[in-house]
């Protein structure tokens, strides 16, 4: 659908085995603007690490990315099941944009212990999503009473985020873990009978795969910003070897989930569907921290850098590390892989990480030893993949 409807229609919500499901331009815009949010926890991550100031870095890096991705995911899932596509329906995803890019804005203030811009930019989105609820619970027949119970449970809890922010500073993470497992908890609530929303099990594994794509970009481009800096100063092989080292976990990290197709094991496990996106948070989160360490690798030796050679590689390996290995685990439960291949991709993330500890060499060979330990693991997972379909024989058309 590309041009919008131009009078309001009931959102009765999708027929979740219609054929040729794909995602809309307004969801692709929608997740173009997430790059920039993304973009910014990243470097700031990348300059927390540098500085020597690991523990504020992290914790100003999950809680912003959990405020992205959340976002993100409740409006993918609701949008797999209710896209009306009409003006009301649009002008509730802008002002989620703009909501997303407030985030971004506030990020910076975020890693300082200061989250007042970003919940004023998740509220927004969240609000918008009551709004999308609210009207999915008026006219969606039997799906109306989880749309309710979604729109309820959404808007109780931006009033308990808005309120957090007036609390001392020492009760500041436990208040949001608390309201971090309320909201992972509202799905699970609102889902709980059998007249739940529906969603395209194909339109689902098109948006993630896309998300993926931009989370792997950013991370390219991080990285490559990065180098470009760090090159004002000279061409050097250590930085030629960071640079496709890097450059090798990446695309090998792209080739491993895209080498397994979502959408029909998707069909198969409707139940366990919601696990398997919530376990994203990990890939995604960590795949878009490899561009942040490959960043950090890529600093040269002055003030900005506080931090030991064997620090900047493991700012490499701990996130492609960690992409790796919840990609593993992600792939076994959903395709119900034979588990030799998840304990190879497991050791695989092993080892990335031995390298950058135990290795002693120049920094840029660590991240290529890095990229070769990525390569291997490509390359065994290529050729059992490839005797696995030999030994199926042929395929009935």
């Amino acid at each position: 659908m590309t041009s919008v409807r131009r009078h309001v229609v009931p959102m009765v919500g999708r027929d979740h085995t219609e054929e040729h499901r794909a995602a809309t331009p307004l969801e692709l815009l929608f997740d173009l603007s997430f790059v920039v949010a993304i973009s910014v926890a990243a470097d700031g991550l990348h300059h927390e690490i540098a500085a020597a100031h690991l523990h504020d870095g992290l914790v100003g890096y999950l809680a912003t990315f959990f405020a992205i991705w959340w976002a993100w995911m409740n409006f993918t899932w609701f949008a797999s099941a209710f896209d009306t596509d009409d003006v009301p329906y649009r002008l509730l995803v802008f002002v989620q944009i703009i909501g997303v890019l407030i985030v971004a804005v506030g990020i910076a203030d975020a890693f300082d212990g200061e989250y007042g811009l970003v919940t004023l930019g998740y509220v927004v989105m969240r609000l918008a999503m009551v709004g999308l609820w609210a009207r999915a619970s008026r006219a969606s027949g039997e799906r109306g009473d989880a749309a309710l119970r979604y729109a309820i449970g959404i808007a109780v809890v931006q009033v308990f985020w808005v309120a957090r922010l007036a609390l001392p500073s020492q009760w500041g993470m436990a208040s949001f873990a608390v309201l971090v497992v309320v909201e992972l908890a509202i799905p699970a609530i609102a889902e709980s009978d059998a007249r739940a929303t529906g969603w395209h099990p194909r339109h689902i594994a098109e948006r993630y795969e896309l998300f993926t794509i931009i989370v792997i970009g950013e991370s390219i481009l991080a990285a490559t910003g990065a180098i470009r800096r760090a090159l004002d100063g000279g061409v050097s092989a250590e930085l030629l070897t960071i640079a496709g080292g890097g450059l090798v976990l990446v695309f090998g990290l792209w080739w491993l989930y895209f080498e397994r197709g979502a959408h029909e094991p998707l069909e198969g496990v409707r139940r366990g569907a919601f696990a398997w996106g919530y376990g994203h948070y990990v890939l995604f989160a960590s795949l878009a921290a490899v561009g942040a360490g490959i960043g950090v690798a890529a600093e040269l030796p002055g003030p900005d850098l506080k931090i030991s050679p064997v620090s900047q590689a493991m700012a490499v390996a701990i996130p492609a590390a960690l992409s790796l290995i919840s990609m593993a685990l992600l792939q076994g439960f959903l395709h119900r892989e034979p588990a030799a291949r998840t304990i190879r991709l497991v050791i695989g993330g092993v080892m990335i990480v031995v390298v950058a500890a135990v290795a002693e060499v120049p920094l840029g060979t660590d991240v290529a030893l890095m990229g070769l330990v990525m390569a291997i693991v490509v390359a065994i997972d290529v050729v059992t993949s490839d005797r696995r379909i030999a030994a199926a024989g042929p395929q009935p058309a």
